[in-house]
């Protein structure tokens, strides 16, 4: 059996690509301002990574206008919700084998 750190996807676990898809977790879509500002991150900084996460498959982009003002929706794929569903299983695997640090 292998580590449960083997099982952490490089894609995923990224800290902006975990909160991106942590937030579509919650949501059904996030606007891209709305997830700039949760995440704390640069319009290119969470450019980039919505591109990685595109090109994975795992989420899906829209962009639209309403009224004159351009818009950008953010959606998990089907993928993007089983590998976040994988990365937090991996996790709270870890976190299990771990334990309790503060007992050394």
């Amino acid at each position: 059996m292998s580590h449960p750190s083997q099982r952490l996807d490089d894609v995923v676990h990224q800290r902006v690509r975990l909160g991106i898809l942590a937030v579509l977790a919650e949501a059904e879509r996030a606007d891209f301002t709305y997830l700039r500002n949760a995440l704390d991150v640069t319009d290119g900084n969470l450019s980039r990574h919505l591109a990685v996460l595109e090109e994975a498959g795992l989420v899906r982009i829209r962009k639209a206008f309403e009224g004159r003002k351009p818009r950008t929706w953010v959606s998990a794929t089907a993928e993007g919700k089983r590998a976040l569903a994988a990365e937090l299983a991996a996790l709270r695997d870890l976190i299990e084998r771990a334990g309790d640090p503060s007992r050394s």
